[in-house]
């Protein structure tokens, strides 16, 4: 897969998706920017799930606006 390819399909990959990407290219071509792109991505992924998972039950206060 080339860099134009790939930055084509990524924004539409699941976390597990570019997880198995990065491992392949971990073990395949080791392309540095192709492993700094798809760890951005899966980073991105990750924190986004880690983050509902962390705040998915909390129920914040509601604030009234100053006026």
């Amino acid at each position: 897969m080339n860099w134009r390819q790939l930055n084509q399909i990524l924004p539409t990959l699941d976390e597990d998706t570019v997880r198995r990407l990065l491992e392949e290219e971990r073990k395949g071509e080791q392309r540095q920017t192709v492993l700094i792109r798809l760890h951005q991505r899966y980073t991105i992924l990750r924190a986004a799930r880690e983050r509902t998972e962390i705040l998915g039950d909390v129920e914040f206060p509601k604030v009234a606006a100053l006026t």
